[in-house]
């Protein structure tokens, strides 16, 4: 099989700032120090009225201007998102025609969460591999504030708003893309969910629904996250993750020189790390000035890895969350 790339990545944060300093004044009992040490994150973006598709061009942009890439070779865009424009059309329809990309080019949507970019590269891999594409643009973006709920104070915290574009293609840039992973137990999709909206409950009229002690806990308008279980499906999940792609991809546990996770919050990266025992120094976390982006959490992460000079050798991804939905895989540093 032909090798694939990752040849470049790029990405865009919108200009608004939640602050932890902004949490605190709408919520006083959660200190700034208390948020700090809880999730590891000193500031997120919102999109405001930005949509997933305006904050994907300008990614998309960013990676043409920043790499000097022709954007008349695009010839797949993969899209992935689970806050679309529209139902219909599909999104990257519309990022084909702003961004001026050959009417040539395939174009689809994929609705994955925190696994999402991992589950593109292998898309992406497949589409290149097989000679059905040779440069595929994929790009993530993400706007999970639109959905929560202003009383909210727990996923207030965690959740920013984000979009990468990936050039992924034939010719070396970044790393080569090898064997992947895949996990799937939908028996937790309750556990993350927005419940209203699509077709088997359209979004209606619905009261907060809070605990004995008065405090916020759902409304089905918005993004519920039962954190606990969600803890509980990553602490049990990765560790088995990790072991099968490094006996997939024919390695060893200490043959790997960077560990690049989904950036859920510090606490649970934490935790994964010490549970597998990867050492600090191999462990990626770049979540202070993001919060968690979802599909878009990787990517950034990789970005800011090779400015800073800390991709080379052996890397594993690895993407977990809603779904449920995991996934994994190796790349090798050019």
């Amino acid at each position: 099989m032909r090798k694939v790339y990752i040849n470049s990545i790029s990405y865009y944060l919108p200009p608004d700032v939640l602050s932890n300093d902004d949490i605190n004044r709408d919520f006083p009992e959660w200190s700034v120090d208390k948020i700090s040490a809880k999730t590891g994150i000193y500031r997120r973006h919102l999109s405001g009225s930005e949509t997933t598709a305006d904050m994907g061009i300008k990614a998309a942009e960013g990676l043409f201007l920043e790499w000097g890439i022709d954007r008349s070779k695009i010839d797949f865009i993969l899209f992935c998102t689970q806050s679309p424009d529209y139902f219909l059309p599909t999104t990257a329809c519309l990022v084909q025609d702003k961004l001026g990309l050959p009417t040539s080019a395939g174009a689809l949507d994929f609705n994955l969460g925190c696994s999402g970019y991992v589950y593109g590269l292998s898309l992406a891999k497949g589409l290149v591999a097989s000679g059905i594409a040779k440069n595929v643009l994929l790009i993530t973006s993400e706007a999970y504030t639109k959905h929560i709920n202003f009383a909210d104070k727990s996923n207030k915290t965690i959740f920013g708003d984000a979009a990468t574009a990936t050039l992924i293609s034939n010719e070396k840039g970044i790393a080569c893309i090898e064997e992947f992973i895949f996990g799937t137990d939908g028996s937790g999709a309750e556990h993350l969910i927005i419940r209203n909206g699509g077709t088997k409950n359209p979004r209606k009229d619905a009261a907060d629904v809070l605990q004995e002690d008065g405090t916020y806990e759902r409304n089905d308008n918005f993004l519920y996250m039962n954190g606990k279980e969600i803890f509980n499906f990553t602490a049990a999940a990765v560790p088995v993750l990790v072991k099968e792609v490094v006996a997939k991809n024919g390695v060893n546990f200490q043959d790997i020189d960077l560990f690049v996770f989904h950036q859920a919050n510090r606490y649970m990266l934490n935790f994964i790390r010490k549970k597998i025992a990867i050492p600090e120094d191999k462990f990626y976390i770049s979540i202070e000035d993001y919060g968690n982006t979802v599909s878009s959490t990787i990517p950034i992460a990789l970005y800011n890895a090779q400015k800073e000079g800390r991709l080379s050798g052996n890397i594993i991804l690895a993407g977990f969350g809603v779904g449920l939905s995991w996934g994994g895989c190796l790349i090798k540093a050019l």
